[in-house]
């Protein structure tokens, strides 16, 4: 007999095998039948166009309880587009922390460093798993960091780190945490994020949000740089405030801002982001009692206190050839997909928790977990 065969197998499967970490499942019940398309084919600068896409502007601020005075725009090339845009026209003032403990955040010290060529930077880092000091960042300089390392499933523990008498600005890329985690709008300067992450939309468009500090900054600053089009938020001095309101810098999918609408309606419709935390928060508890039971997989996140509801990485007792069989088993009995680590984190598992993924599917899944461990190392 197959000695797979001889492995008792699981008899359920997860309804919804999608748990790649983006672009990430689509919410519960998600029909595309049901997308308002009536924008499909009209300009996205038509009155039917600005009004979708204030719509949309307007929904996520209300739903993320921004605070007063804070803008919010849709910008190209998804969260990596927006936090360029950022980098580019806001640094160079004043001196720039950059903290990160992963792949993106170290894809930001690079542009710092190697494109923008800044020179005042100081670098707080660590490797995978951990977090650096943040109580070494200074408030009186510029400060990068990303909330959820999507790559490394580390996460800030809050933002007690960021001085409320900063004078500098900070600058957080969030697009793992946005609408699944708890965030201190008031320390941030500038958010970015893509909605292809926690609300499971179509990629390409990133999200900006703007406090009144950061606003300032950029009517008051002009960098030395050349800015390409794309890139620019000023004009004359001024905001685009345009961009704030539904008119894009470019020409946005219109059929892709009717997904993002159809996800915030589900948002509302669940009693808005702090049942989208919950859900988020009780998937991970279903990959934590699975680790508690199992000695051979572990989170490559150290503290709890940081280990991400979202992204969330695990490390497994496995040979590298013996983790791509893994992975492989369980893609062809069709119970998970996309689910082995970033490309330049520990090899692992990266498994998506946030709010669109079905506690159901995740419950589904851990026994197949261990039936495919149990089918490599026999």
């Amino acid at each position: 007999m197959d000695l797979m065969m001889s492995l008792a197998q699981p008899t359920i499967k997860p309804a919804n095998p999608n748990f790649s970490s983006g672009p990430c499942a689509k919410r519960p019940g998600y029909d595309i039948n049901q997308l308002d398309l009536s924008t499909l084919g009209r300009s996205h600068r038509s009155n039917v166009g600005k009004d979708a896409l204030q719509k949309v502007i307007t929904d996520t601020a209300e739903l993320l309880q921004l605070p007063e005075g804070y803008r919010v725009g849709i910008v190209p090339a998804s969260d990596t587009g927006a936090m360029e845009m950022v980098m580019w026209s806001l640094l160079g003032p004043r001196p720039v922390d950059i903290c990160y403990w992963e792949s993106f955040g170290q894809g930001w010290f690079t542009d710092i460093t190697k494109q923008l060529k800044l020179e005042n930077v100081n670098t707080l880092k660590a490797d995978y798993g951990q977090l650096p000091d943040l109580s070494q960042v200074n408030p009186d300089n510029d400060c990068i960091f990303t909330w959820n390392g999507t790559t490394s499933g580390v996460k800030v523990e809050d933002g007690d780190f960021i001085s409320d008498s900063r004078s500098g600005l900070t600058i957080c890329d969030a697009t793992s945490a946005v609408f699944a985690m708890q965030m201190p709008w008031e320390k941030l300067d500038v958010t970015t994020f893509s909605w292809q992450k926690v609300l499971g939309g179509e990629g390409g468009h990133g999200v900006i949000i703007l406090s009144p500090r950061a606003v300032e900054r950029l009517e008051s600053y002009t960098p030395s740089w050349p800015m390409p089009k794309i890139f620019r938020l000023t004009a004359g001095g001024k905001l685009i405030e345009g961009i704030f309101k539904g008119a894009t810098i470019n020409t946005p999918s219109m059929l892709c801002v009717a997904d993002y609408q159809d996800a915030l309606d589900w948002i509302k419709s669940i009693g808005g982001v702090e049942a989208s935390i919950q859900k988020s928060q009780d998937n991970l508890a279903v990959l934590s009692h699975f680790v508690e039971q199992n000695e051979w997989i572990s989170f490559l996140a150290e503290k709890q206190s940081t280990r991400s509801n979202t992204s969330v990485c695990l490390s497994v007792d496995l040979t590298s050839e013996q983790l791509k069989q893994f992975i492989k088993l369980l893609g062809e009995q069709q119970v998970a997909f996309d689910i082995g680590a970033y490309k330049d984190a520990p090899s692992g598992l990266r498994i998506w928790c946030g709010s669109t993924v079905q506690q159901s599917d995740l419950a589904a899944l851990m026994p197949w977990l261990t039936w495919a461990y149990q089918n490599v190392t026999a």
